[in-house]
């Protein structure tokens, strides 16, 4: 099983990625958790490179490539084995960050963006959406620590970031599931777990 959680900057994902942990751990079930980009050493490199504030690419669709670089590594030696050892896997981002981010917020080429995503061959089986508005979350940001190179784009970006999740989801709710961030982190948990056992019973 496939999970991946989702959301604008200060959505609490990592906070409800180790409640879901706890509960699945606790019905016996294996469970790797892991993030994109730096779910491998590669990928640990990547992703300082990304968030630091003071990086910057001479052309456009650098950025893309790097998150696509990390994922090819990231799938066939996390992802994947883990999957076809029958272990749950529970993702902090994946695609759909990238379509938010590089298409909805960069406005990199959707066309592009899916090509690169062509060889990766893997759909998460459920995806949850954690939705807040864009000012609460970056608030949230800000008061957890110094902010990173996106954390620091402006409201514009982040908004174009969240509509391009919610268009998302919308396209698919079979797969993407819309969890209101305001809400009390254990009520977001119990839905959560809830979603998922269901999932399972079907």
């Amino acid at each position: 099983m496939f999970i991946t959680f989702e959301g604008i900057e200060g959505a609490g994902k990592t906070t409800q990625i180790t409640a879901l942990k706890d509960a699945l751990t606790k019905q016996g079930k294996q469970v790797v958790v892991t993030r994109e980009p730096g779910g491998t050493a590669f990928g640990v490199t990547i992703r300082e490179m990304l968030l630091n504030p003071n990086t910057s690419f001479a052309h456009n669709d650098t950025e893309l490539l790097l998150f696509f670089a990390d994922r090819y590594e990231h799938v066939a030696t996390v992802v994947k084995p883990a999957l076809a050892q029958n272990k749950v896997v529970i993702c902090d981002r994946f695609i759909d960050s990238t379509t938010a981010y590089q298409v909805g917020g960069r406005g990199r080429s959707q066309q592009f963006c899916d090509a690169l995503s062509a060889p990766v061959n893997l759909t998460p089986d459920i995806t949850f959406l954690l939705d807040l508005p864009v000012e609460e979350g970056l608030g949230r940001a800000k008061k957890r620590a110094q902010l990173d190179r996106f954390e620091k784009e402006e409201v514009a970006f982040h908004q174009r970031i969240r509509d391009s999740f919610l268009a998302i989801a919308k396209q698919e709710p079979n797969r993407v599931f819309i969890v209101d961030a305001l809400q009390p982190q254990d009520t977001i948990s119990k839905a959560i777990a809830a979603s998922v056992q269901q999932w399972h019973n079907n």
